[in-house]
């Protein structure tokens, strides 16, 4: 009998850099093909406004996996992985190649949902029992920290949103924009407010002072309100949510083991720009000193591999055919030595 194997990683609970669990499911096998699209939806501008460029740092990510085939062969093996790609803080190179002859191709494409998720994908068309195979790309990332602009009184919640931008002002995976007690304590929090950067600020600070920064399990900002306590995940969902019911832009930055938020205004000229902030920890808005990779900006996009499901964070996937056996799985997303 022929199986088919697909692995997903667990989407991470961002208080670890590289420990997950991989779920199996034994269907038939399917693979999305998704057309390459521009990686940014809409313009992120740093120039004379909006957020300003600061120091530089730079470091290596090597980004891949490594499949073994146990107890029997494997064929039409597809693997893939988010990759870090260039954003106005953030200029990404590939350095070194590690692939095994047997690894037919390694592309990549580019997923549309908020911001724009680069992903590599490596496929190997026969893998004999007891061979392994790898893809391991390293990429070397030079990235800025982000200071916040001196003169923030004329920045302006946007009147008109392009189309493709719509998608930050609604609810996503675990950011429940719609909630009744989130939307109430959206509204709360701006009262007596004159700028939209105050409001912004007063949703920002109103998030930290109602929920006590604490790991726990990814259970969404509006399960994080009842209990008032959330990890960086809940504290980043819960701005992020009680921004949108305001129709103002906001959505989450996933760097390696951990997350933030950015929200959108415009300025004086009518154009907009993204500003950082980091809900969860040392207070730190308008600004962000946090300097690793950047894997995604958005929090929904459809399952490259399901386009009926809803995903916060796309993580790694695995899909082979063969008889007997079954597949193991390395996937590798770590920081490494320059």
């Amino acid at each position: 009998m022929c199986l088919f194997w697909h692995f997903h990683r667990a989407a991470p609970k961002l208080k670890s850099a590289g420990l997950f669990t991989v779920r199996v499911i034994v269907f038939g096998l399917l693979l999305a093909t998704v057309p390459a699209t521009a990686l940014a939806q809409f313009k992120d501008q740093t120039g004379d406004k909006g957020p300003k460029l600061d120091r530089e740092i730079t470091e290596r990510i090597q980004v891949g996996e490594i499949v073994s085939a146990t107890g029997g062969s494997l064929q039409r093996v597809v693997a893939t992985a988010p990759v870090p790609t260039d954003w106005p803080e953030q200029r990404v190179k590939i350095v070194n190649e590690d692939i095994s002859a047997v690894v037919k191709s390694v592309t990549y494409r580019t997923i549309r949902g908020g911001g724009g998720l680069k992903q590599m994908v490596v496929e190997i068309p026969q893998l004999s029992s007891g061979q392994e195979a790898k893809a391991l790309i390293t990429f070397e990332v030079a990235r800025n920290a982000l200071v916040a602009p001196a003169d923030t009184s004329f920045y302006r919640i946007p009147k008109k949103l392009d189309r493709q931008m719509l998608i930050n002002i609604g609810p996503s995976p675990y950011i429940e924009s719609r909630h009744p007690k989130i939307v109430a304590a959206a509204k709360e929090a701006i009262e007596d407010k004159e700028t939209d950067w105050q409001k912004v600020a007063a949703i920002y600070d109103w998030a930290r002072e109602h929920v006590v920064y604490k790991n726990s399990e990814l259970k969404g900002a509006a399960r994080a309100l009842h209990d008032k306590e959330g990890g960086a995940d809940e504290l980043t969902s819960l701005f992020i949510a009680m921004c949108r019911v305001h129709k103002i832009p906001a959505r989450t930055v996933f760097v390696l083991g951990h997350c933030y938020a950015e929200f959108y205004l415009d300025d004086d000229e009518g154009q907009g720009h993204w500003f950082p902030c980091q809900p969860a920890g040392t207070r730190s808005f308008g600004a962000i000193d946090e300097q690793r990779p950047i894997l995604q900006k958005g929090d929904n996009y459809k399952n490259p591999e399901n386009p009926k499901e809803r995903l916060r964070y796309v993580t790694e996937y695995f899909s082979a055919a063969g008889r007997g056996g079954k597949p193991s799985v390395k996937f590798v997303s770590e920081l490494v030595a320059n």
